[in-house]
This record gives C-alpha cells, sequence and structure tokens, in this order.
C-alpha cells in the first residue's frame, strides 16, 4: 500500500511542488549576478555537501553551481565531499561529516521510514538518469531478463538509487534479488571497466559511465530513464530524481542557509537550460569528461530532459516515488505525510493557515519536501 494518502492532502493543495528557491519572483536577476531585496546573509557561510558521484552528469547543476561561483554569491563557501555512491554520502552526512547529502528522493523516503527526519528542498533533476545494461561482451544473443539469474549485476554501491533500480529491473523478469550478485563498482571510470574486463554481466549506472559503454559498443540498454518517457514506462509515471536533502533540525536551524543553497541550485538550472557545449567545456573542468569530450557532451544531450528547469517536483512524482518505494519494499515502514511542521525557530513568518510563508508563498510542509498552498 502506497505511503501517500490524497485524503490527508487535497489535490488542489498538492498540484505542484514548490521549493523554497523556487519560490524566487527574481530568478532573471539572479542569473545576471544582481542581489534581490529578499537575499540574507547565510547563518552557517561555510557548508560541507555529501554527493554521490560528483563528477557524474546526475550533480551537474552542483559542479555548474560550485564553477560559476553561485553558491559563493549566495554568501556560501561550499565543500564538495565526493562519495563512491549516494548511499555513502548519505551514510556521511547521518555520521555528521557532512551537512547536507545530494543523492536520490528515494533516500529521504527511505530515511523517513527507518526514523529518521529528513527534507529534501531543491531537485536537481525530474527523472532518475539511470540505465539498466547487458554486456556484449557477457552475452553474444540476449532475449529476456531470465538469462540473468546468477549473474553478476554492477551498481554503484548497496542500498544506492543504482541498487534499488536494478532491483526494479531484474522484478520485471520475475528475478529477486537473491536470483543474482551484486557488486559494488563505484561511480568513476572502474564501473566501465568492471564491464569491459568481465567482472560483471550487467550494469544499472548513470552517465558518463553509460555512454563510455555504449559509445564502445560494450552494452546492450535495456531500460533507459534518461527521458520522461522511459522512466514512464519502467515506473508507471513521472518518478523522484537527485535533490539536495537535510535533517529537519539542519533546515529548521538554518533556513537561511539552506535557502541559499537552494537558489545556487536553480541559478545552475536556468544556466544550463541555455547552455551550449562551448559553454559546458569552459564551465566543467576536462577531469570529469573521462578523458572523452565529445561522448561527454553527446552524454548530456541525452540528460537534458531529465534536468529540472526549476528545481520543483510535482504532486504526481511524489506519488509515484511513494508508490514504487512501498511496492518494491513491502517490509518497509510506511512513511505518512506530516500535517503541520512542529514549533520552530524558523525565521519565516507564520500564516493563519498553520504554513509558512517565504517571500509572498505560503508553503504546507510534506515528508521530504515543501510543497505550495493554492
Amino acid at each position: 500500500m502506497s505511503s501517500f494518502s490524497q485524503s490527508q492532502f487535497p489535490a488542489s493543495q498538492l498540484r505542484r511542488a514548490f521549493l523554497v528557491a523556487a519560490a524566487l519572483p527574481l530568478i532573471g536577476r539572479y542569473a545576471a549576478g544582481q542581489p534581490t531585496p529578499f537575499q540574507q546573509v547565510p547563518e552557517r557561510p561555510l557548508v560541507t555537501l555529501a554527493v554521490g558521484g560528483r563528477t557524474s552528469l546526475y550533480f551537474l547543476p552542483l559542479t555548474i553551481a560550485d564553477q560559476l561561483g553561485y553558491f559563493r554569491e549566495e554568501g556560501l563557501q561550499v565543500e564538495l565531499q565526493d562519495h563512491a555512491a549516494g548511499s555513502l554520502a548519505r551514510q556521511s552526512m547521518l555520521k555528521g561529516g557532512a551537512h547536507v547529502a545530494a543523492g536520490s528522493y528515494e533516500h529521504v523516503l527511505d530515511l523517513r521510514g527507518r526514523g529518521v527526519n529528513c527534507r529534501a528542498f531543491v531537485f536537481l533533476g525530474r527523472a532518475p538518469q539511470m540505465v539498466f545494461g547487458v554486456s556484449n561482451r557477457s552475452f553474444e544473443q540476449f532475449r529476456v531478463l531470465a538469462q540473468l539469474q546468477g549473474r553478476r549485476i554492477g551498481i554503484s554501491a548497496p542500498d544506492s538509487a543504482t541498487h534499488w533500480f536494478a532491483k526494479r529491473v531484474l522484478a520485471r523478469g520475475a528475478l529477486g534479488p537473491a536470483d543474482v550478485e551484486f557488486v559494488s563498482v563505484g561511480n568513476s571510470t572502474a564501473a566501465a571497466l568492471a564491464v569491459r574486463e568481465g567482472r560483471v554481466d550487467a550494469i544499472a549506472h548513470i552517465d558518463p559511465v553509460i555512454s563510455l559503454l555504449e559509445f564502445r559498443g560494450d552494452i546492450r540498454v535495456l531500460w533507459d530513464t534518461r527521458s520522461l518517457r522511459g522512466t514512464h514506462e519502467l515506473y508507471g509515471g513521472p518518478m523522484g530524481a537527485g535533490c539536495l536533502y537535510a535533517p529537519q533540525d539542519f533546515v529548521v536551524r538554518y533556513p537561511r542557509t539552506v535557502q541559499a543553497l537552494a537558489n545556487g541550485v536553480v541559478r545552475a538550472l536556468k544556466w544550463l537550460q541555455t547552455a551550449g557545449p562551448s559553454d559546458i567545456v569552459r564551465a566543467v573542468p576536462e577531469a570529469y569528461m573521462h578523458g572523452d569530450r565529445a561522448v561527454y557532451l553527446s552524454a548530456l544531450d541525452k540528460a537534458r530532459e531529465a534536468m529540472s528547469p526549476d528545481g520543483m517536483i510535482s504532486s504526481e512524482c511524489v506519488e509515484t516515488t511513494h508508490r514504487v518505494m512501498a511496492q518494491d519494499s513491502p517490509r518497509r515502514t510506511v512513511v505518512r505525510p506530516l500535517r503541520r511542521q512542529p514549533p520552530s525557530p524558523m525565521s519565516l513568518p507564520r500564516e493563519p493557515s498553520g504554513g509558512f510563508r517565504s517571500l509572498g508563498v505560503s508553503l504546507l510542509t510534506f515528508p521530504g519536501g515543501i510543497f505550495s498552498r493554492d
């Protein structure tokens, strides 16, 4: 049973997710690097952000915000702490090694199901951007998923988004987690080498690793969520993707810091909408392209549709994510929506309705995000 309850939140109130940064009405002035009347000094100017694969296209908006100085212009000094997978970035945040984590929205809901109260506050993508492919070295003729029984499946790490994605794909062929062997391959070019050297027979991963394998004919793609259509075919609707999230206590204690992080990401997303190949080459470190600029730019073209244009998430996307997680993990604790955020020292003024008002927008809290009230 899905943990999302429309009876508790009418459709009119959940028509559109409205994240803090996305509420900014003067985004054009932000893009021009001009200050707005709403800018305030962050309470915590030094922020450590744990990322599960910094060089991947999944987190390209963070790279752009960092390289083009958007975080700095918001009054922040952000340390991007790199990890081999989203699950490891999450672990770093939970252990106090980072203030904020970047990873799949599924991590937020999974943590809430485990009793850890976290909040997503800006989204990097609107599709998972993950791809499942089988090795052409292992299978000269691949016909059905059942052929993967007993085989080795490469993922970034256990309990990562690629792990959950792989299990979802395998279930389409009536295969359970015990029917295959999952192998951690990380998020670097080592993942591509694992396929080429025959150490895994299939892989669930993201770009640019997938495009590097595709370009050399190393894999045959079976499922592709770099497009909205591919995402809908696998999940039955739009699916939660990459986001920034933090413990609820951090969000409540440092609202201006969270706002500044979200602002920087939204500015990067807006920049990416119009950036051409030459802009990308100038902004992205050469090392992130893994020695093949042409493949990297080709991968970016495939990923553009999956990137969020505004940092927001739709209510339909939230519904799908809740439903999929409930189906894939029936034993997981049900994640129930919060009716109202408890009193806090948050600087946002209260409305009579019980929500928060940010820059003229009344907000309604919901697990994993902040939604606009109609």
